[in-house]
């Protein structure tokens, strides 16, 4: 029985199914990978019960057991949740008054970690290479991790000083900038890039991973110097999609590895990684001046409230207030 879990009485597995309802609604691989993560979970949670036999109560020990005995942040149960909602709306087709009820995790409004223009300077010199310009890019545009790792060479515009960044969180595209400093960088990257690629060629090695359906409609495109990398991985992968051998670009861990460990060298003690250059960027365009709507669009926030945080962690401490103590006049 495919999967090894009984879905429908009978017909295809569960988490076939659940696959092919999240590739119907093209969900991105990271959600699909999430949500089956979840999914084969909590049914073992519950000695391999189907869900269709389950309901509120199962649900909320299951969330319970993540936050109780897991200690998993609110972030990932709620992430749980969705999952399991998914599961019983969209492929069990279960629609019962009890899944409105489910509580939700709380979520803690906390302040970003942001680091000193110093301390950004001593994390650079410990790195090199692909992680050095990754980080760069981090820092410099705004980028989300997964955005510089998924960034194409048909996507950097060196006249505008623009980057392209295609399907981001929520799958949206977004136009950032191209820092000045980089351009120098980037076309030697991308010098050595195309002669690795050339060699590529002539060696008949595989083509890039693509996004669902523009293989079909372009089958050159794998092959083509727009469509590659920007940090093509040195090894390559069966794609999930369609079974075939593809590079795909470096692994996020590769690049949060090298960063940690930059981050020790460097004598940092706060907890920062790669996510930490793109608060780093937001903090330091606002405090450059360019107003917080400007900031929302080049980070892609969907609402202003998300860009906000940021206003709450500028160099200027306690909002701006002069202190009374630092107002008192000097006594002999």
């Amino acid at each position: 029985m495919p999967e090894g879990i009984s879905a429908l009485r009978g017909g295809p597995g569960l988490l076939y199914v659940t696959r092919t309802q999240m590739r119907l609604r093209h969900f991105s691989l990271r959600t699909e990978k999430a949500y089956l993560g979840w999914i084969r979970r909590f049914i073992r949670f519950h000695g391999r019960r189907h869900p269709r036999d389950m309901g509120n109560a199962e649900v909320t020990a299951f969330l319970s057991h993540l936050a109780t005995a897991r200690d998993v942040s609110a972030s990932t149960q709620n992430q749980a949740l969705q999952a399991l909602l998914f599961l019983y709306r969209e492929v069990l087709q279960v629609n019962l008054a009890w899944m409105d009820q489910v509580v939700r995790a709380r979520q803690s409004r906390r302040l970003p970690v942001v680091l000193t223009d110093a301390e950004v300077a001593r994390v650079m010199e410990q790195l090199e290479g692909s992680s050095r310009l990754v980080v760069q890019l981090l820092y410099g545009s705004g980028l989300r991790l997964m955005e510089a790792l998924a960034l194409r060479t048909k996507d950097i515009e060196f006249t505008r000083r623009e980057l392209i960044v295609r399907s981001g969180k929520g799958g949206k595209d977004r136009v950032t900038m191209l820092p000045s400093a980089l351009v120098m960088p980037l076309k030697q990257h991308l010098a050595e890039l195309r002669r690795w690629h050339e060699r590529e060629r002539r060696e008949n090695g595989p083509g890039v991973s693509m996004p669902r359906g523009q293989q079909r409609r372009s089958p050159a495109a794998p092959l083509s110097w727009g469509w590659l990398y920007v940090f093509p991985s040195s090894s390559t992968c069966i794609d999930p999609y369609d079974g075939g051998r593809v590079r795909h670009h470096l692994h996020p861990q590769t690049v949060q590895r090298t960063v940690k460990q930059a981050m020790r060298k460097a004598g940092i003690s706060k907890p920062a990684g790669c996510h930490t250059f793109r608060h780093c960027f937001a903090t330091r365009v606002l405090e450059n001046g360019y107003d917080i709507r400007t900031v929302q669009e080049l980070l892609g926030h969907t609402d202003v409230r998300t860009t906000m945080i940021y206003t709450h962690v500028l160099n200027r401490g306690g909002r701006g207030v002069l202190s009374p103590l630092d107002g008192l006049a000097p006594t002999d």
